[in-house]
């Protein structure tokens, strides 16, 4: 119960901070791919406390409750997660949160983040099953659907289920909106829908917005540092080594390829998931 406290409390504290360091690293590698200095990396902090200075501009009372929501269930998601509790319970929080975050851009009636909701709905088609067949996988491998028991498991869950790390790594790009699948929003100019979904946020909503990014995506490279966590210093050090370089990965990726149409980031995902995901279960149920 102590252990799970502190792991709550740390993320509740860090995880803002490492977020947005991570972020400010991406935009430092990303200038330097670029050939440009770029911004410190500590300029998403300054970006998000400048928005919370500024006057909240909203279409109604409703959307702002939304992206509350948005923010309070991302961060359920990840307390969750680092509280070892299920991780079915984990994706259904995540999920809700998705849902929330695309109903408050519906409700602006603009079009544009219309569409930008509407592309947000179909990327989480895209990764939903991947998502789904990691959780079966852990429990095939090893008995659990519970974090806590699988990061005290004997082996490495990653020597079990590689095809489903490998299909995981793949939707990842879509949940961390890297190019080829920024489909909903984009912080660059080459994609012709920038501001996307949250086009009509602004101030502290829109601060509520980024800081729930940040939040997210320190659970997500805690879902891979799952893969290799055994229960040893040796297990959780590579756990997190492969989580970083993930990270990077994507940023590689995001600026190495343009922008996919919404049809390509759906087939290729599901074929993903059916070619590593249900080959792995299929492999894992024989053995």
């Amino acid at each position: 119960m102590t252990v799970m406290i502190i792991s709550v409390v740390a993320y509740l504290i860090l995880g803002p901070i490492v977020g947005g360091l991570l972020a400010g690293c991406d935009r430092k590698i990303t200038a330097h791919m670029q050939s440009r200095v770029g911004p410190p990396i500590r300029q998403p902090f300054y970006d998000v406390f400048k928005l919370t200075e500024k006057e909240d501009i909203t279409v109604n009372n409703v959307q702002d409750f939304y992206v509350l929501c948005f923010l309070i269930f991302t961060i359920v998601t990840g307390c969750l997660f680092f509280a070892g509790q299920s991780l079915l319970l984990v994706f259904f929080t995540l999920t809700t949160a998705s849902t929330f975050l695309i109903v408050a851009a519906y409700s602006s009636n603009s079009p544009y983040a219309e569409a930008g909701a509407a592309r947000e709905l179909l990327q989480v088609m895209a990764y939903e099953p991947m998502v789904l067949l990691s959780a079966i996988g852990f429990y095939m491998a090893t008995g659990s659907f519970d974090v806590s028991q699988i990061m005290t498991s004997e082996t490495m869950p990653f020597f079990a289920v590689w095809g489903l790390f490998i299909g995981l790594v793949f939707i990842m790009t879509i949940k961390f909106r890297k190019s080829p699948f920024d489909l909903s929003m984009s912080e660059h100019a080459h994609q012709e829908l920038v501001g996307g979904l949250k086009t009509e946020f602004s101030g502290k909503t829109l601060a509520m917005v980024e800081v729930a990014h940040w939040y997210e995506n320190v659970m997500l490279l805690g879902l891979i540092f799952l893969f290799f966590a055994n229960g040893t210093v040796a297990g959780y050090v590579i756990g997190v080594v492969v989580a970083l370089l993930t990270y990077f990965l994507e940023i590689f990726i995001d600026n190495s390829f343009a922008r996919m149409k919404w049809q390509a980031a759906i087939n290729s995902a599901w074929i993903v998931a059916a070619a590593l995901g249900a080959v792995n279960l299929f492999v894992l149920l024989l053995v």
